[in-house]
Protein backbone atom coordinates (compact mmCIF):
# COMPACT_ATOMS: atom_id res chain seq x y z
CA UNK A 1 0.00 0.00 0.00
CA UNK A 2 1.66 3.48 -1.20
CA UNK A 3 2.10 5.75 1.70
CA UNK A 4 -0.28 9.01 1.39
CA UNK A 5 0.84 12.05 -0.25
CA UNK A 6 1.86 15.41 1.91
CA UNK A 7 -0.08 18.17 0.95
CA UNK A 8 1.70 20.31 -1.12
CA UNK A 9 0.76 23.42 1.64
CA UNK A 10 0.60 23.66 5.26
CA UNK A 11 -2.68 22.14 6.06
CA UNK A 12 -4.19 24.96 8.73
CA UNK A 13 -7.99 24.86 10.16
CA UNK A 14 -10.47 25.57 12.83
CA UNK A 15 -13.66 24.04 14.95
CA UNK A 16 -16.16 26.11 16.16
CA UNK A 17 -18.48 24.82 19.07
CA UNK A 18 -22.48 26.33 19.14
CA UNK A 19 -23.73 26.02 22.74
CA UNK A 20 -26.62 24.68 21.24
CA UNK A 21 -27.99 23.26 17.77
CA UNK A 22 -28.09 25.67 14.93
CA UNK A 23 -29.43 26.48 11.77
CA UNK A 24 -27.11 29.21 10.78
CA UNK A 25 -22.62 28.42 10.57
CA UNK A 26 -21.40 31.79 11.24
CA UNK A 27 -17.62 32.81 12.50
CA UNK A 28 -15.27 35.42 12.62
CA UNK A 29 -12.99 36.54 9.60
CA UNK A 30 -11.23 39.68 8.77
CA UNK A 31 -10.94 41.10 5.62
CA UNK A 32 -8.28 43.06 3.75
CA UNK A 33 -7.43 44.04 -0.39
CA UNK A 34 -5.55 41.32 -2.13
CA UNK A 35 -2.02 41.21 -1.38
CA UNK A 36 1.12 38.75 -1.70
CA UNK A 37 3.05 39.16 1.22
CA UNK A 38 5.47 37.14 -0.68
CA UNK A 39 6.05 39.80 -3.19
CA UNK A 40 7.01 42.41 -0.06
CA UNK A 41 3.66 43.84 -0.81
CA UNK A 42 2.92 46.53 1.92
CA UNK A 43 0.04 44.71 4.29
CA UNK A 44 -3.13 46.33 4.34
CA UNK A 45 -5.33 46.69 7.91
CA UNK A 46 -7.36 43.46 8.47
CA UNK A 47 -10.54 44.41 9.06
CA UNK A 48 -13.20 41.93 11.34
CA UNK A 49 -17.09 40.79 10.23
CA UNK A 50 -18.87 37.94 10.73
CA UNK A 51 -19.13 35.36 8.13
CA UNK A 52 -22.33 33.10 7.12
CA UNK A 53 -21.33 29.93 5.66
CA UNK A 54 -23.55 29.07 2.65
CA UNK A 55 -22.85 25.82 0.69
CA UNK A 56 -25.74 26.63 -0.93
CA UNK A 57 -23.88 29.95 -2.27
CA UNK A 58 -21.69 29.48 -5.85
CA UNK A 59 -19.48 32.56 -4.39
CA UNK A 60 -18.34 34.53 -1.40
CA UNK A 61 -19.64 38.03 -1.39
CA UNK A 62 -19.55 41.30 0.57
CA UNK A 63 -21.37 43.62 2.32
CA UNK A 64 -21.43 47.40 0.73
CA UNK A 65 -19.88 47.82 4.63
CA UNK A 66 -16.92 45.56 4.18
CA UNK A 67 -16.26 47.64 0.88
CA UNK A 68 -16.36 50.89 2.98
CA UNK A 69 -14.41 50.10 5.45
CA UNK A 70 -11.80 48.13 3.55
CA UNK A 71 -11.65 51.15 0.94
CA UNK A 72 -12.09 48.45 -1.92
CA UNK A 73 -11.54 49.13 -5.54
CA UNK A 74 -14.27 47.07 -7.92
CA UNK A 75 -12.08 45.02 -10.80
CA UNK A 76 -15.41 44.16 -12.41
CA UNK A 77 -18.95 43.84 -12.25
CA UNK A 78 -21.00 40.47 -12.44
CA UNK A 79 -24.43 39.30 -13.20
CA UNK A 80 -25.67 37.59 -9.73
CA UNK A 81 -28.96 35.42 -9.37
CA UNK A 82 -30.47 36.42 -6.37
CA UNK A 83 -33.71 35.42 -4.54
CA UNK A 84 -35.20 38.33 -5.76
CA UNK A 85 -34.04 37.99 -9.50
CA UNK A 86 -31.29 38.80 -11.57
CA UNK A 87 -29.04 42.14 -10.69
CA UNK A 88 -25.58 43.47 -11.38
CA UNK A 89 -22.52 43.82 -8.74
CA UNK A 90 -19.53 45.31 -8.47
CA UNK A 91 -16.65 42.36 -8.12
CA UNK A 92 -13.85 42.70 -5.86
CA UNK A 93 -10.05 40.95 -4.82
CA UNK A 94 -9.85 40.16 -1.17
CA UNK A 95 -7.75 38.71 1.04
CA UNK A 96 -9.73 36.77 3.58
CA UNK A 97 -8.55 35.49 7.05
CA UNK A 98 -10.59 32.47 8.66
CA UNK A 99 -10.41 31.78 11.80
CA UNK A 100 -7.75 30.37 13.37
CA UNK A 101 -4.78 32.12 11.29
CA UNK A 102 -6.81 29.97 7.95
CA UNK A 103 -5.78 32.47 4.77
CA UNK A 104 -7.30 32.91 1.48
CA UNK A 105 -5.44 34.70 -1.10
CA UNK A 106 -7.04 36.63 -4.10
CA UNK A 107 -10.75 35.84 -3.52
CA UNK A 108 -12.89 37.73 -6.25
CA UNK A 109 -15.84 38.38 -4.20
CA UNK A 110 -19.30 40.07 -5.22
CA UNK A 111 -21.03 43.06 -3.28
CA UNK A 112 -24.74 41.79 -1.89
CA UNK A 113 -27.08 42.10 0.31
CA UNK A 114 -26.26 39.91 3.23
CA UNK A 115 -29.31 38.80 5.77
CA UNK A 116 -28.24 37.07 8.99
CA UNK A 117 -26.59 39.90 11.05
CA UNK A 118 -23.33 39.10 8.80
CA UNK A 119 -21.34 40.95 6.77
CA UNK A 120 -19.73 38.37 4.65
CA UNK A 121 -20.96 35.37 2.94
CA UNK A 122 -18.72 32.20 2.59
CA UNK A 123 -20.01 30.48 -0.80
CA UNK A 124 -18.66 27.22 -2.06
CA UNK A 125 -15.53 28.78 -4.17
CA UNK A 126 -13.77 28.87 -0.75
CA UNK A 127 -15.15 26.03 0.54
CA UNK A 128 -14.46 23.33 -2.03
CA UNK A 129 -10.82 23.96 -1.58
CA UNK A 130 -11.15 22.35 1.72
CA UNK A 131 -12.95 19.85 4.13
CA UNK A 132 -15.84 20.86 6.29
CA UNK A 133 -17.33 18.36 8.42
CA UNK A 134 -20.71 19.32 10.63
CA UNK A 135 -21.71 17.30 13.67
CA UNK A 136 -24.82 17.77 15.77
CA UNK A 137 -24.01 15.90 18.77
CA UNK A 138 -24.99 16.17 22.64
CA UNK A 139 -27.59 18.59 21.91
CA UNK A 140 -24.43 21.78 20.36
CA UNK A 141 -23.44 21.70 17.01
CA UNK A 142 -19.64 21.24 15.68
CA UNK A 143 -18.08 23.05 12.42
CA UNK A 144 -15.04 22.37 11.52
CA UNK A 145 -12.81 23.11 8.12
CA UNK A 146 -9.58 22.60 7.13
CA UNK A 147 -7.65 23.53 4.17
CA UNK A 148 -6.04 22.43 1.94
CA UNK A 149 -8.54 18.83 1.22
CA UNK A 150 -6.37 15.67 2.40
CA UNK A 151 -10.13 13.99 2.48
CA UNK A 152 -10.96 14.60 5.61
CA UNK A 153 -11.04 16.52 8.72
CA UNK A 154 -7.59 16.09 10.73
CA UNK A 155 -7.92 17.28 14.78
CA UNK A 156 -5.03 18.02 15.05
CA UNK A 157 -5.09 20.52 12.48
CA UNK A 158 -7.27 22.11 14.77
CA UNK A 159 -4.78 23.16 17.54
CA UNK A 160 -3.76 26.89 17.67
CA UNK A 161 -0.41 26.48 14.83
CA UNK A 162 2.07 29.28 15.31
CA UNK A 163 2.00 31.90 11.76
CA UNK A 164 4.64 30.97 9.18
CA UNK A 165 6.39 33.70 8.47
CA UNK A 166 10.34 31.99 7.42
CA UNK A 167 9.58 33.55 3.76
CA UNK A 168 9.11 37.04 5.43
CA UNK A 169 11.53 39.17 6.89
CA UNK A 170 9.20 40.72 9.26
CA UNK A 171 10.25 43.12 11.84
CA UNK A 172 8.78 43.17 15.17
CA UNK A 173 7.19 46.40 14.73
CA UNK A 174 5.33 45.44 10.94
CA UNK A 175 1.68 44.44 10.38
CA UNK A 176 1.78 40.74 11.53
CA UNK A 177 1.61 39.02 7.91
CA UNK A 178 -1.50 36.66 9.32
CA UNK A 179 -3.37 39.53 8.47
CA UNK A 180 -4.58 40.12 12.23
CA UNK A 181 -3.86 43.90 11.73
CA UNK A 182 -1.92 43.58 14.98
CA UNK A 183 2.20 44.18 15.29
CA UNK A 184 4.13 41.25 14.19
CA UNK A 185 5.36 41.15 17.91
CA UNK A 186 1.70 41.22 19.59
CA UNK A 187 0.39 38.08 17.40
CA UNK A 188 2.20 35.89 16.04
CA UNK A 189 6.26 36.92 17.20
CA UNK A 190 5.06 37.35 20.56
CA UNK A 191 7.18 35.17 22.88
CA UNK A 192 4.94 31.99 24.44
Amino acid sequence: MPAPQKPQREVRGFRTEYSAITNVLKTDVSISEAFDPAKGEPFPEAKPFKAIWDTGATNSAVTSKVVSDCALKPIGLAIVQTASGEQRSNVYLVNILLPNKVAMGFVRVTEATITGDADVLIGMDIIQNGDLTLTNTNNKTVFSFQIPSIGGIDPAMHEAAPCKTSHIKVGRNDPCPCGSGKKYKKCCGAKK
